[in-house]
């Protein structure tokens, strides 16, 4: 057993603790065995159900997953389906729509339902399985009964014979039992991933005595220590913020190359463009960003949440006007984490802002789609993967939460002379709504919350929410001290976004239409080997379009259609506003104080 499974026996074999996973295990009325055959990406499922609630009654698969706000056909890979009862008797079953499935029982329980789970397709959201590692998201493969789902459920998870055994996941195993894990109901179960196979655990670290891991599948070559230490930093500072620590244990689930992370109540499931996550500033940067953000997520919205996000209806939609909150407040502070812990400069988290700034004010879309229209239509055409169209008549409420988030803190630490700031809210958020309450806030609560803290209405920045009014982004960065420039220029452009990263150079995610790079010949899914005889990677890109003007020239050599080609660009020119953020040279005194607290001296 290694170090990180022995310290969570540990955990789980305290007294008090362990009756009560004993007591989940003899409650259970559902409990899942899972196996798996690597070599054709199938799971194979076994689900006994002891006590079934009426001779016809309805099993379901649910229709998204916890953190992904987008309808998925999860049930498309579910094949093999067979219900029988304690005799052997093969219960009939018919399916009223594709996620449900009826089935007409007789009176001889237990039931067992034996299905296969097709997981070809390596992703945070999705199931996978090959010869080297395992990712199960349990709402993709674990069936719920609507009645059942505040009631506890065990699942046994066998790992491929030619692994170690070792199964990272949120949950806690029962006391003595390998892999046999026990969840108090579905929303934490659908909220705990797991991961498994010829995977590496890296140093963990504790904080006021909880453990913290990192489990991860294809890492580069960089040291793991640094990187853990920087881990710990940022982790603190996130904790700093509200105060409290609301798991035993908390781990980093790195399932390899993708995009992006989703986030759980005491794990989250990341990927990253390269294996070599801090090979270079730019790199280090982005993955430390990506990091605090996933954990920040424990509080803001797992637990500091809309009251539309939980309990859950998996069924379909669950709209809120909020995400730009929960996402984009989240995203702003990311960075400030990062930068308390001392792994950012003040310019770095100025250009981290300026950059989101304006991506989404440069769009088209901000001047058609508001913030929280943006966090309801996240259902139809989600935050990623958008056409182009889609794209041009929506923005990211990413983006404009993280504008919004600055603005409220800003404004709140002005108007209290620097007393309080948006961290008071979060805390209040935290402790009246998810600690006493137990439940989510209204949108009304969260602006009455935020304008108690202020002592002023914040009437204008709410608006600024809901509406498509222009920003008077001036007003609230002198706050602090900050001018930022909102004049228009001339920029350079190319057309192209880059993709996953899965090895060297620049991988071409997307490729707009009539574009420069467009019309070069350049496509999605071509890899550009170099920018003007330097090896591509995505800091060269940007900062090739940071330093060339419209009407140059950039060489380069692409491989395109199977061939390597040398490819001459004449870049393009769009209208952009820069929002380059810079302090202002004199600041008075509450100007400077708001700026240094703000930065965490």
């Amino acid at each position: 057993m290694t170090k990180y499974g022995k310290y969570l026996f540990f955990m789980t074999a305290v007294c008090l603790y362990g009756g009560l996973l004993f007591a989940q295990e003899k409650v259970a009325n559902m409990a899942y065995v899972v196996t798996m055959e690597p070599e054709s990406h199938y799971f194979d499922i076994a689900l006994t159900y002891k006590h079934i609630p009426k001779k016809d009654f309805e099993l379901k698969i649910s229709a998204w997953a916890p953190g992904d706000y987008r309808i998925h056909n999860y049930q498309a890979a579910l094949v093999d389906f067979k219900a029988t009862d304690a005799a052997g008797k093969v219960i009939k079953y018919e399916k009223p729509s594709k996620n449900v499935w009826l089935l007409h029982a007789s009176d001889i329980q237990p039931v067992t339902i034996t299905y296969r789970v097709k997981a070809d397709t390596a992703s945070i959201d999705n199931n996978f399985v090959d010869e080297n590692r395992a990712i199960i998201t349990p709402a993709a493969m674990f069936f719920y009964a609507d009645g059942e789902l505040k009631h506890p459920i065990i699942i046994q998870i066998k790992p491929y014979s030619k692994w170690n055994g070792f199964v990272a996941t949120g949950l806690d195993s029962l006391p003595g039992k390998k892999n046999i894990f026990a969840a108090a109901n579905f929303d934490i179960l659908f909220d705990s991933p797991f991961f498994m196979g010829n995977v590496e655990q890296l140093p963990p670290f504790t904080i006021k005595g909880v453990p913290h891991y990192f489990v991860a599948y294809g890492l580069g070559n960089f040291d793991r220590n640094v990187f853990m230490g920087d881990l710990k930093k940022i982790v603190t500072q996130g904790i700093d913020i509200i105060g409290d620590i609301p798991y035993s244990h908390y781990t980093f689930l790195d399932i390899g190359p993708g995009p992006g992370g989703i986030e759980h109540l005491n794990s989250t499931s990341v990927s990253f463009r390269t294996p070599n996550i801090i090979s270079s500033p730019e790199i280090k940067k982005r993955t430390y960003a990506l990091l605090a953000h996933e954990y920040f997520h424990l509080y803001n919205v797992k637990r500091i949440r809309p009251i539309a996000l939980g309990p859950f209806d998996y069924s379909k939609e669950n709209y809120t006007n909020m995400l730009w909150v929960s996402e984009g407040i989240t995203d702003y502070y990311a960075y400030l984490m990062v930068r308390h812990a001392g792994l950012l400069s003040d310019e770095d988290l100025l250009k981290a802002y300026q950059t989101k700034i304006g991506n989404y004010e440069n769009k088209p879309g901000h001047l058609m789609q508001s913030a929280t229209e943006a966090s309801r239509d996240t259902w139809n055409d989600s935050p990623f993967g958008k056409t182009e169209a889609q794209a041009n008549k929506s923005i990211s409420y990413y983006e404009k939460g993280l504008a919004l988030g600055i603005l409220l803190d800003f404004k709140i630490r002005h108007e209290t002379s620097n007393k309080r700031s948006l961290d008071d809210v979060m805390r209040k958020l935290y402790t009246k709504y998810y600690q006493t309450l137990k439940r989510g806030f209204t949108d009304q609560e969260f602006q009455t919350e935020c304008e108690k803290m202020a002592g002023v209405t914040l009437a204008e920045i709410f608006e600024y929410a809901s509406t498509v009014k222009p920003v008077n982004y001036a007003k609230y960065f002198a706050y602090a001290g900050l001018d930022i420039d909102t004049v228009t220029r001339a920029r350079a452009y190319l057309g192209i976004s880059p993709g996953v990263q899965r090895e060297a150079n620049l991988l071409i995610g997307d490729v707009k239409q009539q574009s420069p790079a467009w019309n070069a010949g350049l496509r999605a899914g071509d890899k550009i080997l170099t920018i003007d005889g330097k090896e591509a990677n995505l800091e060269l890109y940007n900062a090739m379009l940071q330093n060339k003007n419209s009407g140059n020239v950039v060489q380069l050599k692409a491989v395109t259609g199977g061939e390597t080609k040398e490819i001459p660009v004449k870049l393009g020119s769009r209208l952009e506003k820069s929002f380059a953020i810079k302090k202002m040279l004199k600041r008075d005194d509450l100007q400077e104080r708001i700026y240094r607290s703000w930065i965490g001296e």
